[in-house]
């Protein structure tokens, strides 16, 4: 068997990088470089998803950080949270990193508008390094996900797939605030 139809049969047609599937040699595939490429398009894609949620963050008034609603629903400054602690705790979980939340900091004391965003921008850090650091090989393992098994470079857009989820719904608290949301262009 050659190195494409393993890896045709290991990572699913679809899942395997575009560029993957047609190699310069027929029969050979550079690992590495496609591990390049992938760490670039996952890095402009969470750079995108930065800019787009401290947009998002940044246009609540802060004395409506603690908005809810109703009683039962996250307020504010909980789904942002929520996101930066989800996220990180299921992916240090996942690659085997170390979990910045474990370290002795309570995401629970941020409370104000300021210590959430700083928050934020701790998760994209946090997640700049992972896809910096993570070893070729764990970027393409294959793990389960929601009864099936992903690629671990796929996580990562699941990951950020679920701050998009939240940043739309903070969006909807901004308009129950009676702010119009800005800077929402799209991924």
């Amino acid at each position: 068997m050659n190195r494409l139809h393993f890896l045709h049969n290991l990572l699913g047609t679809s899942l395997l990088p575009a560029s993957a599937s047609a190699p310069a040699h027929p029969g050979t595939i550079n690992l590495e470089s496609e591990a390049q490429r992938m760490r670039r398009e996952l890095l402009e894609a969470w750079a995108r998803s930065e800019q787009l949620t401290l947009i998002t963050a940044t246009q609540m008034p802060a004395e409506a950080y603690d908005f809810k609603y109703t009683p039962e629903a996250m307020s504010f400054a909980e789904q942002w949270r929520h996101c930066c602690q989800f996220t990180t705790t299921l992916l240090a979980a996942r690659l085997d990193i170390a979990d910045p939340y474990k370290n002795g900091r309570d995401l629970s004391k941020a409370v104000t508008k300021q210590q959430v965003i700083d928050e934020v921008k701790a998760l994209y850090a946090f997640m700049r390094q992972t896809i910096t650091t993570i070893p070729d090989a764990k970027l393409f393992e294959q793990a389960e996900f929601v009864g099936g098994k992903i690629p671990n470079w796929r996580y990562l857009y699941a990951m950020e797939n679920h701050i998009i989820h939240h940043r739309g719904q903070c969006m909807v608290y901004l308009r129950l605030k009676g702010v119009t949301p800005e800077g929402y262009l799209g991924w």
